[in-house]
């Protein structure tokens, strides 16, 4: 009497992790072929271009918010100047 050993089977998840790694492989390959190796995006690339954009947008938010308190400002200065020159009654 002969014990033989289970029989190692591909799964389909298996399958699916060769075709994914094997697409990423092919996303890669194209990518360097076509932007060249030099522009190629990288996660250091990604993380200073998200640092640039965090920048840009705080910049923004910074220059809306003093055009509001200018023209804030500007409205309270408006409606003093005009309670000033209101006749008492």
């Amino acid at each position: 009497m002969s014990i033989s050993e289970p029989q190692p089977t591909i799964g389909l998840t298996t399958i699916s992790r060769t075709v994914a790694s094997l697409a990423v492989g092919v996303v890669h390959s194209v990518e360097r072929a076509v932007v060249g190796e030099g522009r190629m995006r990288t996660a250091r690339g990604n993380a200073w271009e998200a640092v640039c954009a965090d920048r840009a947008r705080a910049d923004q938010r910074a220059e809306l918010n003093r055009l509001v308190a200018e023209l804030t400002a500007a409205r309270a200065a408006g409606r003093r100047a005009q309670r000033e020159h209101q006749p008492v009654g």
